[in-house]
């Protein structure tokens, strides 16, 4: 038997655009065991949330994430309008489904970059960006910006689409379409990826079910949920769309389920763009009165959920959100032992996983009295770096 070794990946690695750390216990080439310790990159978003006043709330969650900076707000937005119990109109809703619908667009696509990029496969990496670069477009043609677009309120949204700009937007997504189809057919058929990705970081369905894996992580798996579908809101429910769906759960049926979801959100957009009516795009609303309120969206990654409690006054009491890889990051446990280390780096990387949309820290003791307080987290911050400076010998003292 190999002696067993330590492999790390992260805290900082080429692979990882955040900081986390995986450590791969490995017999020779083969990983036999993972340990997951987070805890690098802890922003407060759910304490700042309680010092800041509902309208500007939505400009603070949508920088939990800047590739599905629309998840945040969108599922923020949902859970206000369940706590006022108030709809938003039709308008409001159409335009929230085509940010949301290009969003996805924009995330699969810098995936799939990455995903090729990976392999070695730099071809990839190419034309997926290139791909990526309209939809940017877009987003600056409606908003004004490529990157946290400010739409979103509770009760509709802050700009409308211009008429002139529906053209645009068609014909972006009908050239798209030629794209998606050529990167299909290389997933089902280029003897490279297939090698890299056939067989290779299997999550099976009960694991995915235990750990409560979400979006394309578990459709990948077989585990048919999609929350546009589940919980409806705004109005997938009136649209023609298929919840895509692979039984393998290996790194291939992760990237086919990415692209098969791009072309259904293509789809999504031109239907939204056909029925879209005229009208207002928001629901005035002047106070938040007591009481709570839970949104779900189905953000890129998976179920993005977001829950907030009211006193009564111009700021919550409570503010508490999950991200889709608080549970997908976790699935690593079971499908990177039984590969190789290089396809440990690979499965890693096949959730999609976001670390500061998963990062937070609380305790309480059982009667609900805060253990850490903020000031205890920052020493407890200063404290572990100069841990990590020991013991990597990097202390200039």
């Amino acid at each position: 038997m190999a002696e067993r070794k330590i492999v790390p990946i992260g805290p900082y690695h080429p692979l990882q655009e955040e900081p986390e750390f995986f450590k791969l216990i490995v017999e020779g080439e083969h990983v036999v065991e993972l340990e997951i310790d987070i805890g690098y990159n802890h922003r407060g978003i759910e304490k700042l949330a309680e010092e800041k006043h509902w309208d500007q709330i939505t400009f603070l969650v949508e920088r939990i994430c800047g590739i599905c900076s629309n998840s945040h707000p969108f599922a923020y937005c949902l859970a206000g309008e369940d706590l006022l119990g108030i709809e938003v109109p039709e308008r409001a809703n159409y335009i929230r489904m085509i940010i949301d619908e290009l969003q996805r667009l924009h995330s699969h696509l810098l995936w799939l970059g990455l995903a090729g990029h990976f392999i070695g496969y730099n071809t990839i990496w190419m034309w997926a960006w290139k791909a990526r670069e309209p939809v940017l477009d877009l987003f600056e043609l409606i908003s004004g910006n490529r990157q946290n677009y400010a739409m979103l309120k509770i009760g509709g949204v802050r700009r409308d689409i211009k008429e002139e700009a529906y053209p645009v937007i068609r014909k972006t997504i009908k050239n798209l379409y030629p794209t998606l189809k050529m990167f299909q057919k290389a997933i089902q058929d280029d003897p490279v990826i297939q090698t890299r990705t056939r067989g290779v970081g299997i999550l099976k369905k009960e694991d995915g079910i235990s750990f409560g894996a979400v979006g394309p992580t578990a459709r990948a798996s077989g585990i048919d949920i999609d929350v546009r579908r589940d919980d409806r809101y705004a109005r997938y429910d009136t649209l023609s769309w298929s919840v895509i769906t692979r039984n393998e759960g290996d790194i291939h049926a992760k990237l086919l389920v990415r692209v098969l979801e791009m072309i259904e959100s293509c789809s999504i957009i031109e239907q939204c763009l056909d029925r879209i009516p005229k009208g207002e795009i928001e629901t005035e609303v002047r106070d938040i009165p007591q009481g709570e309120g839970i949104g779900r969206v189905e953000a890129p990654r998976g179920e993005c959920f977001h829950y907030i409690r009211s006193d009564g006054t111009n700021r919550p009491v409570r503010h508490k959100i999950r991200a889709p890889s608080f549970v997908n990051v976790a699935t690593n446990l079971v499908t990177v032992p039984g590969y190789t280390i290089s396809d440990a780096a690979l499965t890693l990387a096949a959730v999609d996983p976001c670390y500061c949309c998963t990062e937070r820290s609380a305790a309480f003791t059982l009667t609900g009295e805060k253990i850490l307080k903020g000031e205890d987290l920052i020493r407890l911050s200063i404290e572990k770096t100069e841990k990590i400076k020991k013991i990597y010998g990097n202390d200039k003292k």
